[in-house]
Formats: C-alpha cells, sequence, structure tokens
C-alpha cells in the first residue's frame, strides 16, 4: 500500500487539501485491488483552514511525525505561506526528501518545500501571482511561472488549485499506468492532460486583434508532426510575421512555438508507446523525431526515461 500524506498546515487552502483524497480514491476504485492509502497530517493533529475560503477546523489521528511513515507527501496551499514554517516541519520534510519520498506541493505549498531547501538548484513552479515572490525569497529556486505543473522526479510542483488535480492525476499515471490515469480522470471529468500552461489565465491589456489564426495553427502543426516544421513554415501558415506569431504562442499558450511543437511531439510519442507496439524507429519518425536517437533525447530530457522504459512502464498490455 503506497501511503500519501497530506500536510494540513493551519490556514490550509480546503479545495487542494481534499484534492488528493478525490483522485487517489477514485484510482483507488479503479485499480485492480487499493494501491493508495490517503493521510490527513497536521501539526498537534488539529488545522484550521483559511478562513476567507469557509472557516473550519479539521482534526486527523496523524501528527508531523507520521510523515516518517509517507512514501509520497502533498503539500497544499495555506494562507500563512510567506510567514516562517514551524521547524518541526521542515525537519520532516529533510528527513522524507533524504529517505527518498516522493513530495509534492500545490500552488503556494511550494513556498514550504523551499523553505525546507528541498527547491535549491532545481525548477519548480507555483501560482502565477506569487510566482515573483517565490523567486525573490528564494534566489536558488529556478521558478517558471508559466507552466501547469512540473515533474522533477522525486520533487514535484504544480501552480494554482485546479493544477493541483493536473498533478495528482500525473502521478496516478507514474504510479499505475495511462490506462487508470485516463479512467481516473474521467470519473472526475477531467482531461488527462490540459493543453498549455498558466499563462493563458494571465491577464494582459486589451490588445486590437481583428483575426486569431492560432487555434487552426495548432491544430495543422499537430497534424504535421512528422514534418520537419520550422519556425518560418508555422509563420507562414498563420500568415503572421515570426515575431507576431512567438507573441501569440507566449501570450496564450505560455511557450514559444518550437517548445510547443516539441512537447506535442513528445506527447504524441508516450500516446504511441503506450497504445502501440510500433518499434521504437517508427514512433520517432511519425512523432516528427526523425530518428530514434532524437527521440530519446529529446523524451529522456523532459520525462527522465528512456522511450524503451516508458514502454515497459505504462503499455497498455
Amino acid at each position: 500500500m503506497h501511503v500519501i500524506a497530506v500536510l494540513a498546515l493551519d490556514g490550509v487552502v480546503p479545495f487542494e487539501l481534499t484534492i488528493p483524497g478525490q483522485v487517489f480514491g477514485v484510482a483507488n476504485s479503479l485499480a485492480a485491488g487499493a494501491s493508495y492509502e490517503v493521510r490527513l497530517v497536521a501539526p498537534g493533529g488539529e488545522t484550521a483552514t483559511d478562513p476567507a475560503l469557509g472557516a473550519f477546523t479539521l482534526r486527523t489521528d496523524w501528527d508531523v511525525p507520521d510523515l516518517a511513515a509517507a512514501d509520497t507527501i502533498i503539500v497544499p496551499g495555506h494562507a500563512n505561506f510567506a510567514a516562517p514554517h514551524p521547524d518541526p516541519v521542515l525537519t520532516e520534510l529533510r528527513a522524507a526528501a533524504a529517505r527518498g519520498a516522493r513530495i509534492a506541493s500545490v500552488c503556494v505549498g511550494a513556498f514550504t518545500l523551499a523553505a525546507a531547501g528541498l527547491l535549491d538548484g532545481r525548477r519548480a513552479t507555483t501560482h502565477w501571482r506569487h510566482a515573483a515572490d517565490l523567486a525573490a525569497r528564494y534566489p536558488e529556486v529556478d521558478v517558471d511561472p508559466a507552466v501547469l505543473f512540473i515533474d522533477g522526479g522525486q520533487l514535484l510542483t504544480s501552480a494554482g488549485v485546479a493544477a493541483g488535480l493536473d498533478l495528482c492525476l500525473h502521478l496516478v499515471r507514474r504510479d499505475l499506468g495511462a490506462a487508470v490515469a485516463a479512467e481516473t480522470a474521467r470519473g472526475i471529468v477531467m482531461p488527462l492532460q490540459r493543453e498549455g500552461g498558466q499563462a493563458q489565465f494571465i491577464q494582459h491589456p486589451a490588445q486590437d486583434r481583428t483575426d486569431n489564426p492560432l487555434q487552426r495553427t495548432l491544430t495543422w502543426m499537430e497534424a504535421n508532426l512528422h514534418r520537419p516544421l520550422t519556425l518560418t513554415d508555422i509563420a507562414r501558415h498563420a500568415a503572421l510575421s515570426v515575431r507576431t506569431l512567438t507573441r501569440h504562442f507566449q501570450d496564450q499558450v505560455g511557450t514559444t512555438p518550437l517548445q510547443w511543437l516539441l512537447s506535442t511531439r513528445v506527447r504524441y510519442a508516450r500516446e504511441l508507446l503506450e497504445t502501440t507496439d510500433l518499434p521504437v524507429e517508427t514512433i520517432a519518425q511519425q512523432a516528427g523525431f526523425a530518428t530514434s536517437t532524437t527521440l530519446r533525447h529529446h523524451f529522456t530530457r523532459r520525462l527522465g526515461t528512456s522511450p524503451q522504459q516508458y514502454r515497459n512502464t505504462f503499455h497498455a498490455r
């Protein structure tokens, strides 16, 4: 049984607190036998929620020292994220990281991981409103405000509230495979993987746009992954200059056209590895990587595993 401890610090955000129980509970009902045990852990066995979001008190059987028994620790956001964190909490988080436990944060829960020093030298994310503050307080952390979540292997961080759903579904996929994760997503009426990043939710000054061909171009890019598309090809299809195309992508998708293309190719390769028995070389060509060597390079860099190892783990037999 995989024990998941949800660390509820004072002022915890109620919705973020309940996300792990919902996602992993649904996954339990779909997997062959219960795979997860979700435990609410709170200092002194009691916590109060963020009063601005509905004030109530929760009591639990698990205290901070019980983090030592967790395989995965998830830290939701809480109202006091900018204040000093309790030393026992930081000590237990450091000890959990040292013994190899998986640790993840939702929204401003990243401040707790950063306060423990766990994110130093790592790429991390949080809610876009607080990303600059996180970077200023913890300059050793490489803060990326544009993405929904970051899988750093042992350490994972996610953006605001709903990105906690993305993160937990991703963990189910890592643990139990793509099929169970997909069914879990359907069960909670969520897409298994949302497109784009936080940039699509950030408000920008109004601009004079007569016609935006970006969605049509995104669809065209997906249909032509196998082709060696260049930035000029994409701009030509969108009937935009390269500069304007790049600005549209940054505003609406949160990344550059070529980075989006690369991410989409990796995602398509993952889908083929999960659902077909095609040779890796063929998958590389269909996804637009030309050779298995190029596919392996980008796959390993982004996912921390090789295409063959990924297939061995997630292929639906």
